[in-house]
């Protein structure tokens, strides 16, 4: 059976795009049934650079000047417009480093996982790699711990603003975790999950993630964070400002809407979904599953503005 795998890219000024996709495609065990979607947010349209590469039919690529995008998940929605019904869905940021045969490691994991779900996703934060003289040095995990993707305690949702902001904590255990999170930058399911929970243009950055986890879940979808993590992920400097963030720069002034309006928009957006209506529609909650399930869950309650952990104390 050919399982083919739809890889959905948003790049933002990046220049490790080209990086990313050759190295998709030179550790892949069969890169032939990849299949990528870029969205390519650059003052330059990279069309022939694309058309270059040996596996260019296999890319499908739409370009953007930064002046005309708003923001990375109204990118996402876009690179999902581009799927054609591949098997597998993997999500990934544009500046990634992968392991041999991660497309073969991502198939058996997630074939594992339907023993478990029906509609299983793996996803958690990847760990980090970064260049040493010019050499991507990846910092590998030894499979003996999970990373649950959980709210920092600095932040509790409130009436007026549901945002939360996660971080990664290590369980010691011998199996993926059950979780309430994905990563934007590493969520790999079924194809259908493009259809299923399609990514809402309308949020910006802030609240991308809680979004479609729980969108994820009141439709069924069950995620796990696995404890073996193919791909690794190129991280900015905390606290240093970029001037490749969406909200820097002079496409900032020229844009239809300003990066203050649109992460407030995404606010109150995210506050309909997990506290008020639910939002109409595609981008709004499933029927399959409910709130209170998620909270039972999660230990997460929107409603009530509470977390409470149910890990009890088992991470570290």
């Amino acid at each position: 059976m050919k399982e083919t795998i739809f890889l959905s890219i948003a790049s933002y000024l990046d220049p490790m795009l080209f990086f990313t996709l050759n190295d998709a495609v030179a550790k892949a065990s069969h890169p032939e049934r990849l299949a990528f979607a870029v969205v390519d947010q650059n003052t330059e349209d990279q069309r022939a650079a694309i058309a270059a590469l040996p596996f260019a039919r296999q890319v499908r690529y739409v370009h953007l000047h930064p002046e005309d995008t708003l923001g990375v998940s109204w990118a996402r929605n876009v690179a999902f417009s581009l799927y054609d019904g591949e098997d597998y869905l993997l999500q990934i940021d544009s500046h990634m480093l992968f392991e041999q045969d991660w497309d073969s490691k991502l198939l058996a994991q997630h074939a594992k996982l339907r023993m478990r779900s029906a509609k299983p996703v793996v996803s958690t934060y990847p760990y980090r790699f970064d260049f040493v003289d010019g050499v991507p040095q990846p910092m590998k995990n030894e499979g003996r711990t999970a990373l649950v993707l959980r709210p920092h305690p600095e932040k509790n949702p409130s009436a007026e603003d549901a945002v939360l902001r996660f971080m990664a904590r290590h369980l010691f255990t011998d199996e993926p975790v059950l979780g309430c999170h994905v990563s934007a930058g590493f969520l790999f399911a079924a194809g259908a999950f493009v259809e299923e929970v399609p990514y809402d243009p309308y949020l910006y950055f802030h609240g991308e993630e809680q979004s479609l986890a729980v969108r994820a879940f009141t439709r069924g979808w069950d995620i796990f964070h696995p404890l073996l993590i193919p791909v690794y992920h190129l991280y900015k400097s905390e606290g240093t400002a970029y001037t490749t963030h969406h909200w820097h720069g002079e496409s900032e002034a020229r844009r239809a809407f300003r990066s203050s309006y649109l992460q407030e928009r995404a606010k109150q957006r995210l506050n309909r979904l997990l506290m008020g209506d639910g939002l109409p529609g595609a981008y709004g909650l499933g029927n399959v599953r409910t709130m209170q399930q998620f909270r039972e869950l999660s230990g997460i309650d929107y409603a009530n503005q509470t977390i409470t952990d149910p890990f009890d104390g088992k991470l570290c």
